[in-house]
């Protein structure tokens, strides 16, 4: 997928964020976020899994070590969704860590528990 298509992609879930970020405001719990996220982005019309497994590939072999995103969108760009005081250097890692174990390139961390959205929201890069 060329990087037009994926900047759609996070744009459109970037403003169903706002959108969800506008309605119910900070103080929830993250799985709220997801379901109105997701809810949100199927209104849209895109396609999106919840809580996809991330396999870890050890030799070859996949293993179910528990990962798993919190959204996929188009399946392309990986959504992991926070309701903390602020995002730390953790959480760039799990969302990193699903990057390259799924092999994609762009993801988007999104901390609902902010005043302003968009100081929540990051972009995570893949470089492969």
């Amino acid at each position: 997928m060329n990087e037009e298509e994926i900047n759609r992609i996070t744009e459109a879930v970037i403003g169903a964020a706002i959108q969800v970020h506008r309605e119910i405001g900070p103080g929830m719990l993250e799985s709220a976020y997801e379901a109105c996220l997701a809810y949100e982005l199927v209104e849209r019309g895109w396609k999106i899994e919840q809580q996809k497994p991330v396999p870890l590939v050890y030799k070859g072999v996949h293993l179910e070590c528990g990962y798993r995103m919190d959204l996929l969108v188009q399946d392309q760009v990986i959504v992991e969704i926070k309701a903390v005081d602020q995002i730390m250097p953790i959480h760039r890692a799990q969302l990193l860590s699903y990057l390259k174990l799924s092999g994609l390139k762009v993801g988007l961390l999104i901390n609902f528990n902010v005043q302003l959205l968009k100081s929540g929201i990051e972009r995570i890069v893949n470089h492969l």
